[in-house]
This record gives C-alpha cells, structure tokens and sequence, in this order.
C-alpha cells in the first residue's frame, strides 16, 4: 500500500519535468553567457510566460475531467498551480531585486506610473495567499472560507492577462502592439471560465456521458 502512495505517475513526471525544465535552461544559458543582448530582461519576462503558462494549465484541470472523464488532472492542479507560483515570484525577485537592486523607492514610482505593474503585484498577492493556504491543514483549518479564498484565482487570471497584454504594449481597440500572445491566451482563459459556469459544465457533461454511452453500444 505504502508503494502505492508514493508512486510517480507518468502524468506528475512530465509536471515536474517541464516544471523545471524553464528555469535549468534560463540558469543555463545566463551561466553560458547565451543570452539576449538585454539578459535580465529576457529572464524577467521569459519566467512571466511560463507563470502565465503553468496558470493556465491548472484552470484547465477542471474543464479536462468535464469533457473527457480523466480525472488525473484534478490530482495535479495543485502541482501546477504552485509551480504558476514559482515563476510568478521569479519574475518579480528579477524585477524587484536584478532588474532594480532592491530599489523599492523607485519600484513604488513605477507602480504609480504604469499600472500593468500594479496589475502583476495584485495576482502575485493571489497567487501568494493560494500558495501558502494550498496545504491540506489549511483546508481543515478554514472551511467553506478556503473555496472562497481559492475561487479568487479567476479573478487572477483575468488580472494576470491584462497585466501581459498592458506589458506587451497590446491595444485590442487599435489593434496594434504585441496583440497576438495576449489574444491568445485571454481566449484560452475566457473559455477555461465559460466551461466552470455550472449549466455549460452539466451540458459538456451530458454530452460526454452520451457520447461514451453511444462508443459503447456500437462496440457490442
């Protein structure tokens, strides 16, 4: 039985693989000198991506059970949600701390001049209290408060794509500035949230269990 909880499923290797996999290759390539002509830059927002990335990933556990049945995933959101965690921190220690010294004076201006900073300190405190309160103790400890407090992250991520969007210099209305990326993955969000809505999640579901229904009765 004990090997039974300690055994490493495919699904949780390539999670942890590609989990570090970022930040081995970025460690690298600094070390190597295999940068862009801007290095801090480059990481500072190279570990943005992945945070938004692994962000990503973790909303879409619940809408793959929906509308496939595999339930590996739900086991794994917490995985990826801290490592959307890892990357988010990252990102702001290279900011904060490389990109200017700890400088948090000036850090404070920059948060009242352009408000995408602002935007990513918000969803780094989200991501920072569902980190911490992701524990099982703190489940027991809080209750219903705990789902309240982790439903929060949809707000997060909808925070998180306008802080990328406003980053990238994005303008939906004139339709210019890095647009593409930010389109993209503010699409996949907005359709990871329309499949939470309880009545789009019982018809993906019914749908699903109808399909099945009817693989089963023509492979009879």
């Amino acid at each position: 039985m004990a090997n039974r909880r300690t055994r490493i499923t495919s699904t949780q290797a390539l999670i942890h693989f590609f989990g570090w996999l970022p930040f081995v290759v970025t460690l690298i390539q600094v070390m190597t000198g295999n940068m862009t002509a801007n290095p801090i830059q480059a990481v500072e927002q190279r570990f943005g991506r992945v945070a938004i990335y692994f962000l990503i990933a973790s909303l879409a556990c619940t809408p793959i059970v929906t509308l496939t049945g595999w339930r590996e995933p739900i086991k794994r959101r917490r995985a990826l949600g801290l490592y959307a965690f890892m990357y988010a921190a990252l990102h702001f220690t290279v900011f904060v701390g490389i990109d200017y010294g700890f400088d948090l004076q000036q850090v404070a201006r920059l948060t009242t001049e352009k408000p995408f900073i602002l935007l990513g300190m918000t969803a780094g405190v989200i991501l920072l209290a569902l980190a911490i309160t992701s524990f099982k103790w703190w489940m027991r400890q809080m209750g219903k408060g705990w789902q309240n407090l982790h439903r929060t992250i949809y707000l997060g991520g909808v925070i998180v794509v306008i802080h990328y969007a406003l980053a990238r210099k994005a303008n939906i209305s004139t339709v210019s500035g890095d647009i593409i990326q930010p389109l993209v993955i503010g699409f996949l969000l907005f359709t990871l949230l329309i499949l939470r809505i309880p009545a789009i999640r019982r018809l993906a579901s019914n749908f699903r269990q109808k399909v099945n229904a009817s693989r089963m009765f023509y492979s009879r």
